[in-house]
């Protein structure tokens, strides 16, 4: 499979990882400065965590993981951190897993869609833009307005594919 740091699947594809969490890192920071938001230690840490891999992350492994690095035990310490992190586009919560993944482009206002390989539980984030129009247009057409999409499609990635074969 060819590297593809940046590209559509690159949850999916080998990749150097500490480049795009990097990046991703240091986008959130430039957003955050220029929307004059706060990345507190435990928001900073919250975002590190869930930058390490593909996958998404419930809000108590998070706590699990700022806990045993002295940041608190109690439930809001996470909560507070996710929300603040999903309300500034930098991690994005999936309903399906009722968890939380890092934004990998949060230097742009988007809406993704999300490919869930329910074998290796990475996820990738992907461009929803014509999946949002064509829902707009049929819902359109019952005369119904769409304010917000959650496309997660569960599936299983090339990777899993192959080596199951």
């Amino acid at each position: 499979m060819p590297e593809n740091p940046d590209g559509i699947g690159a949850a999916f594809a080998p990749h150097d990882h500490s480049h795009c969490s990097s990046r991703a890192l240091n986008d959130a920071t430039e957003r955050l400065a220029t929307e004059g938001g706060r990345l507190t230690p435990v928001r900073r840490r919250t975002l590190e965590i869930l930058l390490e891999s593909h996958r998404a992350m419930g809000a108590y492994e998070v706590l699990d993981r700022l806990a045993a690095e002295g940041f608190g035990r109690q439930p809001p310490v996470a909560y507070r951190a996710l929300e603040f992190l999903v309300q500034h586009g930098l991690a994005h919560r999936l309903q399906r897993l009722n968890a939380f993944a890092a934004c990998l482009h949060p230097g742009a206002d988007h809406q993704p869609a999300f490919l869930i390989c329910s074998e290796c539980d990475r996820i990738a984030e992907v461009p929803s833009g014509p999946m949002r129009d064509a829902l707009g247009d049929v819902a359109s057409g019952a005369g119904f307005v769409v304010d917000r999409v959650t496309v997660e499609a569960v599936g299983t990635c090339a990777i899993c594919a192959e080596a199951r074969a």
